[in-house]
């Protein structure tokens, strides 16, 4: 169940309740009996397992070889594109 902060707008008393999501909010301060203000933060998410970080889906992609480096730099520079081909005429 999620937990909601209050602070009362008279006496400025803060806590916080433990309430499902079906509950209606809390709208009377149990220590001076004012009203009750929801107060909203930063919302702390933490994701943990696999595929929450940027390394978990990569392969060995950051990691690379002095074979995988020189055949990279072959294949770049090696092929030149092939002339357009020209139209055959009638």
């Amino acid at each position: 169940m999620p937990t909601y902060s209050y602070a009362c707008t008279a006496c400025d008393h803060r806590f916080d309740a433990v309430q499902s999501f079906s509950e209606d909010s809390l709208t009377i301060c149990p220590e001076c009996g004012g009203a009750l203000r929801k107060q909203y933060g930063s919302v702390g998410v933490t994701f943990h397992g696999s595929g929450f970080y940027r390394t978990d889906s990569r392969g060995n992609t950051g990691k690379s070889t002095p074979s995988s480096a020189s055949s990279k730099a072959e294949s770049s520079t090696s092929a030149s594109p092939a002339p357009a081909a020209t139209p055959a005429s009638n």
